[in-house]
């Protein structure tokens, strides 16, 4: 038997706005009863498929986080998504884009949390 993966947990100072502004970014709505102010807040998985992400109020952080997410855009190509985040808010960290079209982007989200933007599942098949 193996072990499924309930959530992903992310740490955060403001939980409800920090998963407010991932809302915008996945396009999941947030769990309904979640309020500003609460310890926790939930995206809720598309469909109850996948795993749900979890923002939790902690106390002082400890270093830089062992995981970070990748994000593949579903619509749109790797530098498309890159600029709607940046306009969401998002924060450029590294450029690890090659010239042969390869690699990803690192961007920060309001409170730091770093995530990278791959190239979309179009580019990659060389379609784009």
């Amino acid at each position: 038997m193996s072990a499924l993966i309930h959530c992903v947990t992310v740490e955060s100072d403001d939980p409800y706005t920090l998963a407010s502004w991932w809302a915008g970014v996945l396009d999941r709505r947030l769990h309904d009863d979640d309020q500003p102010g609460d310890p926790e807040a939930v995206l809720v998985a598309p469909g109850g498929h996948g795993p749900d992400l979890l923002f939790a109020e902690v106390g002082e952080r400890h270093g830089k986080g062992a995981f970070h997410l990748d994000l593949q855009p579903a619509d749109r190509t790797r530098d498309e998504e890159v600029e709607r985040l940046l306009g969401l808010g998002a924060v450029l960290v590294a450029d690890r884009r090659r010239p042969n079209g390869t690699g990803w982007v690192v961007l920060a989200d309001p409170e730091g949390n770093e995530f990278c933007v791959c190239r979309s599942a179009a580019e990659r098949a060389g379609s784009v």
